[in-house]
């Protein structure tokens, strides 16, 4: 196949779901506690994009792959050094907060400037990908806004495959209610996907493919240039955990809208 496409996947790190996470308030604003020292991980969501994306660029010969990442670059540079080992790419950094608590309006922006910064893009080849949601930045509406600055209308969200035509065209699967998936088939570039899972397992460690991805990792991470996220008018009223609260009782032939109706009255409740 003579097809050649250029795929740009934006994705952040995210503090290790392992992790006990606890928010709070201070002078510049809601944080994680102790969050620069928590041990972080490429968000899951666009781990699967990245994967999806080297995949593709494989079979699609003359293909390059982008990792655009928006984080504080000394986390960044942490979490590379493991990705770097998983796929071909380069990466574009830009020096930011990478937490939950960012507008999602100011991220697609920078992102979708970081994009078309993106020396010798060629827009009639663009693929961009990221995750349908996120681990931190779970708004559902970032990659949308970044397609939309992008000038990319034809956008997929909740995808699980996607196949190249040799005519170029792209049939696209997406996640839809009751565990089953809409078809869909665009007749070509440019395009945006919001993955879900995909269906690709996670690559195994290359460590050859990890000192060519570093060589060019150190460079752009030192030229990333600082990213504004004010979240002017942006307040939270409160931050807290969730209360641990477990309440157990058995009871036997109640109907499907006896229970339903329970729960809506106890989560009533909080």
């Amino acid at each position: 196949m003579s097809i050649a496409c250029q795929i740009v996947v934006c994705g952040s790190i995210v503090p290790d779901p392992l992790q006990t996470l606890e928010p709070v308030s201070g002078a510049t604003g809601v944080s994680l506690k102790n969050e620069m020292m928590l041990p972080s991980v490429l968000d899951p969501w666009a781990a699967h994009a990245l994967f999806e994306a080297a995949h593709l660029a494989k079979k699609l010969p003359g293909s390059k792959v982008w990792l655009v990442s928006l984080a504080p670059k000394a986390k960044l540079q942490q979490v590379m050094m493991s990705v770097a080992q998983k796929v071909p790419f380069e990466l574009v950094a830009v020096d930011g907060p990478a937490s939950g608590f960012t507008d999602a309006a100011e991220v697609a922006a920078v992102l979708a400037d970081a994009v078309k910064a993106i020396p010798g893009l060629d827009h009639s080849k663009l693929l961009v990908f990221g995750g349908w949601e996120s681990a931190s930045r779970g708004a559902g509406s970032t990659m949308q806004m970044i397609g939309e600055r992008l000038g990319i209308v034809d956008q997929f969200q909740g995808v699980d495959e996607l196949t190249v035509n040799g005519d170029g065209s792209m049939r696209i699967l997406e996640r839809v209610e009751g565990g089953k998936h809409q078809v869909s088939v665009c007749k070509g570039f440019p395009a945006l996907l919001g993955w879900a899972t995909g269906n690709l397992p996670e690559p195994v460690n290359n460590p050859q493919v990890g000192m060519v991805n570093m060589r060019a990792v150190m460079p752009a991470l030192q030229k990333a240039k600082p990213a504004k996220t004010a979240g002017e008018g942006l307040k939270f009223a409160s931050v807290s955990l969730p209360k641990q609260l477990r309440e157990t009782k058995v009871v036997k032939d109640m109907t499907p809208d006896q229970i339903a109706a329970e729960l809506v009255e106890w989560i009533a409740k909080d």
